[in-house]
């Protein structure tokens, strides 16, 4: 049985779990045939702490507006069941699953940590092996795929779990194939398949010849576009 996709950010409080920050916004959406779904996991959280400055102003959530909202306690149990057994896809998945498996384990040592009843796909990682040397932060793959639509105000964690559906299913391909063939081919089974095949002899390639003086010609205009180009 194929396990279920789920893409997923938090927020927190600060940058350092060690330092005891918490999270203050958890986002979880699911994907099925290579599309995002309605099925999402979505819970602001009050952390029970104060909020370093700079990160209110990246998600825009301060102590007043979070002070009536569940601690983490409260909704450990039904996140639990929402991401058991799938593969969960996270950019730079060591932050979101370090604070993750700190708030669950300051619920209960009982609870398992993520890595144990989850799959975990890094689109960090991801990125940087088809990208490497440029940028790879979400806003940065966000624009590269021309992805668009979304109120970047602030980030949000159920909000960038979105952006990161659509980045992740372009890293892994775009349009899945099958979904191009079964799109743009008849699929009935006494359809004249014959038809695909192509004769490549009916479609000769013509041969071309260049002489030495049309390549020395070519040689000598790309050498002075190219220097016109530097000088520029």
């Amino acid at each position: 049985m194929t396990k279920k996709l789920i893409v997923l950010d938090t927020e927190t409080t600060g940058l350092e779990v060690e330092q005891g920050h918490r999270i203050v916004e958890v986002g979880a959406v699911a994907l099925a045939d290579r599309k995002r779904t309605d099925l999402h996991f979505h819970s602001y959280l009050n952390p029970q702490r104060s909020i370093d400055e700079e990160a209110e102003k990246v998600h825009g959530l301060s102590m007043e507006r979070l002070s009536n909202e569940p601690e983490f306690s409260e909704i450990a149990e039904s996140f639990l069941e929402f991401v058991e057994g799938s593969i969960l896809v996270i950019h730079n998945a060591a932050f979101d699953l370090g604070f993750l498996n700190a708030e669950l384990k300051r619920v209960s040592s009982k609870y398992p940590a993520l890595e144990e009843i989850c799959d975990v796909e890094d689109t960090l990682l991801m990125a940087r092996s088809k990208f490497p040397g440029q940028r790879n932060s979400l806003d940065a793959l966000a624009n590269r795929f021309e992805i668009s639509g979304y109120d970047r105000s602030f980030h949000g964690a159920l909000l960038d779990a979105n952006i990161l559906a659509d980045v992740y299913i372009h890293l892994t391909g775009g349009q899945s194939k099958f979904e191009f063939m079964t799109s743009n081919i008849n699929t009935n089974p006494e359809s004249d398949m014959s038809s695909l095949n192509i004769d490549l002899k009916k479609f000769p390639i013509p041969k071309i010849i260049v002489s030495k003086e049309d390549m020395l010609a070519n040689d000598k205009r790309m050498s002075a576009i190219n220097s016109k180009r530097d000088s520029s």
